[in-house]
């Protein structure tokens, strides 16, 4: 699915957006959102519509690691939910661990799926945190184009949660329960890590899953939150 940003330009419109700005009206005053531009970023129409004009392409990703540091560790998995759509994800392959060559195979993929968005929303991710750093890392470690300065826009649900909320503690967990957000059902285990780490193909699949459910409760608490900040266009 797709969203606008804050603004787009309407030098830049295409035939077929500006026809459409045209023939769709604003529910406040019935005029058209060519007319009313204001009505069409405070209605979002576009969530119904994907050929609204100014829209980006919107995904919520998420890894799960054999360790907190890359250098010592490597990538088991990664989703990437799209607004309102499909998860496109990856877990690394038993043979791959066994092989040595780790989540090499893994990040040729995420550096594939990663173009197909315009905004990733992490938790706890951006620079200076976990998941971007981290996968970039394990990209230049392997050699593998990881996605340049400006060539998408990251922002971190926890800025979020942190500033505008007052939690007793700022986990993707504990704001999820907080607003009864299903979340965590393959709850962290030590035991399933070991053996993934050894390549164990069920406990793979068991971190997976708890890899989805991140970013299927990531989605439904941005949606919740998203209004309460505005979304700077911070790089990756």
């Amino acid at each position: 699915m797709l969203i606008p940003g804050p603004k787009f330009n309407p030098r830049r419109l295409l035939k077929k957006e500006m026809l459409w700005l045209w023939t769709h009206h604003c529910k406040a005053h019935g005029h058209t959102y060519a007319s009313h531009p204001n009505c069409y970023f405070k209605e979002r129409p576009w969530e119904s519509d994907a050929g609204a004009p100014g829209v980006e392409r919107v995904g919520f990703c998420d890894i799960e690691t054999s360790n907190l540091a890359a250098t010592f560790g490597y990538i088991f998995s990664y989703c990437i939910k799209e607004l309102d759509g499909k998860i496109l994800e990856y877990v690394i392959k038993p043979s791959d661990i066994k092989k040595g060559e780790f989540d090499k195979n893994l990040m040729k993929q995420f550096c594939e799926d990663i173009r197909n968005f315009d905004r990733i929303v992490v938790y706890w991710g951006k620079d200076w945190r976990f998941d971007i750093p981290y996968l970039r890392t394990r990209a230049v470690y392997h050699g593998i184009d990881f996605p340049k300065y400006k060539a998408l826009v990251v922002n971190d649900l926890f800025d979020i949660v942190k500033k505008k909320l007052k939690l007793h503690r700022n986990r993707l967990e504990t704001a999820c329960e907080f607003f009864s957000i299903p979340c965590k059902g393959h709850r962290l285990d030590p035991n399933v890590w070991q053996r993934a780490m050894a390549g164990d193909k069920k406990s793979l699949l068991w971190i997976l899953e708890h890899n989805r459910e991140d970013v299927i409760s990531t989605e439904i608490l941005w949606k919740k939150l998203r209004e309460f900040s505005n979304s700077p266009n911070t790089s990756i």
